[in-house]
């Protein structure tokens, strides 16, 4: 094996490596999201609830406390981002459709992190 194929050999194990890792962190941040993520954005679209998830737990939202949202959870679903494990608990905001959650969810954690 010359220089050159052992090079092309650990760069392919270390990206099989980071894929890996990444779909590790993909499956924990979408576990409770109630729709499929598809496509090259669904690493990003899932890490985006998670954090979501994690300003909420930290700042409440308007008429939900902490405490609420630390005890039933957050679930995401098509039309919709609820407090508790699916579409049919207590809505926190709805929407028109899954991108315009996505886009609302985004935005949020912008707003959050420029805030900070």
């Amino acid at each position: 094996m010359n220089q050159q194929e052992i090079i092309i050999n650990k760069l392919e194990s270390k990206a099989n490596e980071y894929q890996k890792r990444n779909d590790i962190e993909f499956t924990e941040n979408k576990k409770n999201i109630n729709f499929a993520l598809r496509g090259n954005n669904k690493y990003y679209y899932a890490f985006q609830c998670a954090l979501f998830t994690s300003n909420l737990l930290k700042l409440g939202y308007g008429h939900i406390n902490k405490k609420e949202i630390a005890e039933k959870g957050i679930c995401f679903n098509k039309y919709s981002i609820n407090v508790g494990y699916n579409q049919y608990c207590k809505d926190l905001k709805r929407f028109n459709s899954k991108e315009e959650m996505l886009g609302f969810v985004i935005g949020y954690n912008e707003a959050v992190n420029n805030r900070q």
